[in-house]
């Protein structure tokens, strides 16, 4: 059985892996990832067509300079795209937080097996928990790398403005704002952190203490160790 304080550092890991898994569901789930709001010219006059989507769905307005606004319309965003690549870099956001999402399982996996027992396998013990929340850690920080490159380089917003209304002529400014099921992936990002922290402290405490009971030995009088 493992000592009191493994188990309960391993616990308090595997809280912080639990929690990093929920989040990263929030994050997948939820379609307030940006809310853009896209000018064109038609005839005659300016059109503003107001979006808010995530990965999957999202909603879209359309408002005409002299005051008339066209009712709420949802959509899908995978239909909504008509080029390849903004296609790509959105289904290639969804893998990687599909890819943490096992790797923070795998990770909590790990620390629950550390918090009961004492594995003989090494990979199974702290080194596991490093790799898995480390992978965990560089995947969602690529999601928050892949999204605005997508929105921004790609004009992803620009595209789906598109898709929401018909005749939009000259495209003639955006504005985007990050919500929150994208800025919360910070909070992955730190959750991953705490996990790595408290699995160091108690493999550095373990290290220390064997090498406490190494130093008598090595100590001692070579009488005493032939004796």
């Amino acid at each position: 059985m493992p000592s009191r304080k493994k188990t309960s550092m391993f616990a308090s890991a595997f809280c912080t892996c639990v929690s990093s898994f929920v989040v990263i569901c929030v994050v997948l789930a939820t379609p307030q990832w940006v809310s853009s709001e896209v000018r064109f010219s038609r005839t005659g006059t300016a059109v503003t067509v107001s979006l808010t989507y995530g990965l999957f769905s999202g909603t879209c307005e359309q408002f005409v300079d002299a005051g008339l606004q066209v009712s709420k319309t949802t959509f899908q965003v995978s239909e909504a795209l008509g080029s390849s690549s903004s296609r790509s870099l959105v289904v290639a956001t969804i893998v990687v937080l599909v890819l943490a999402l096992l790797s923070s399982l795998l990770s909590a996996g790990f620390t629950c097996t550390n918090a009961v027992s004492n594995p003989y396998q090494t990979f199974l013990g702290p080194v596991g928990v490093y790799t898995w929340n480390s992978l965990c850690g560089v995947l969602t920080l690529t999601a928050l790398i892949l999204f605005p490159v997508s929105v921004e380089g790609n004009k992803l917003s620009e595209e789906l403005a598109h898709s929401c209304s018909s005749s939009l002529q000259e495209h003639l400014g955006s504005k985007h704002n990050y919500g929150y099921s994208y800025w919360i992936m910070l909070l992955i990002l730190f959750l991953n952190i705490a996990s790595l922290i408290i699995i160091y402290f108690y493999d550095h405490a373990r290290y220390s203490k064997k090498k406490e009971q190494e130093r008598p030995i090595e100590n001692a009088p070579k009488d005493v160790i032939l004796f």
